[in-house]
């Protein structure tokens, strides 16, 4: 018996009847044969680590764009957060660790330069509009190694194009990742704007920390907690309806206070005016697209506006910023 299926004999004696098991997957788009080691989501796992996109993660924004400090969380630390607090979550419930972890890093692959105004420029200006789940989705199957892509399972798959809140994953994990994703960005989105001086702790409406708790290390311990014990041997993940409320009530709070606030907002139009110039730059001088991105328009046959699109979204906030002043400011001249 090789180590992969020792490893899936032990999942079958150890994981809730309610978990996925590597052995039942619903297989690759492409089939591969089995590795003698690692478990099918094992190998999810290490090809979304190891893959370009999700080493650009740490250059693109989560919330505040370009920050004067080293200690504001990245779309990369974000990941890394989720993925923590999934694997406490799928390990509490006897769930699969694998999948979770795979799905949780690589719910981000497609996300833009700039955070969400990226996102929502991008989605403004292309006409089949974009969703940053749907890109990651699309990074892993097509982008990803010159087009070949990842030739991730498809209970991975399926976990990244849910993990919004408005999604509804196939598997446990998947929605252990859905609810790990919010945790992990209204908790770490406090303790950056405290550290901007936003705001202070106790400005937090009360209503609402009175259930969640009084710092980001209660509110962690409370929400991941509640997940756990009302979730246990359950079919479906979910919380308490007071604590969901909560949660709901301080999101909602921090939109108002925090996501529109000045400070982080303060570069955010010169952002979504700059990728807006590229999309329209690159839509009248599609040649000018690296090899690859005209190499798919050629022998696959898609749309300028999706390989525009592509090359914009996977640009890190740094390289976007290069780009657009390369081909609008004008350079020093030397005679």
């Amino acid at each position: 018996m090789s180590l992969r299926e020792q490893r899936e004999e032990l999942e079958v004696q150890c994981l809730s009847p309610h978990a996925s098991l590597a052995k039942n997957t619903r297989g690759r788009d492409v089939f591969e044969e089995p590795c003698d080691i690692h478990t099918e989501y094992q190998r999810d796992r290490d090809r979304i680590l190891h893959c370009k996109s999700f080493r650009r993660l740490k250059h693109k924004t989560q919330v505040f764009l370009a920050p004067e400090g080293d200690h504001y969380r990245t779309r990369l630390t974000h990941t890394l957060e989720v993925s923590q607090i999934a694997r406490t979550i799928a390990r509490a419930l006897r769930l699969n660790e694998d999948l979770t972890e795979a799905i949780a890093l690589g719910h981000d692959l497609g996300h833009t330069p700039f955070g969400h105004a990226g996102e929502r420029a991008l989605d403004r200006v292309c006409p089949d509009g974009f969703v940053h789940s749907e890109q990651s989705v699309r990074v892993v199957e097509t982008l990803e190694k010159d087009g070949k892509g990842l030739n991730l399972t498809w209970e991975v798959r399926d976990g990244i194009r849910n993990h919004r809140t408005s999604g509804r994953p196939a598997t446990l994990e998947g929605g252990v990742v859905r609810f790990a994703d919010k945790i992990a960005y209204i908790n770490h989105d406090i303790d950056d704007a405290i550290r901007a001086r936003i705001f202070t702790e106790t400005d937090l409406p009360e209503r609402y920390t009175a259930v969640l708790g009084h710092s980001v290390r209660e509110r962690l311990n409370s929400m991941i907690h509640d997940i756990i014990y009302c979730s246990l041997d359950k079919k479906q993940i979910r919380m308490t309806p007071g604590m969901e409320e909560a949660i709901q009530g301080l999101r909602t709070w921090l939109f108002e206070n925090m996501y529109t606030n000045e400070i982080p907002k303060a570069e955010e139009g010169k952002a979504v005016r700059m990728v807006e110039a590229l999309y329209h730059y690159y839509m009248e001088h599609a040649k000018e697209l690296p090899e690859e991105y005209l190499r798919r328009m050629q022998e696959r046959g898609e749309k300028k506006e999706r390989a525009v699109c592509d090359y914009i979204a996977g640009m890190s906030d740094s390289y976007a910023v290069a780009r657009f002043e390369k081909l609008f400011v004008p350079m020093s001249w030397k005679g």
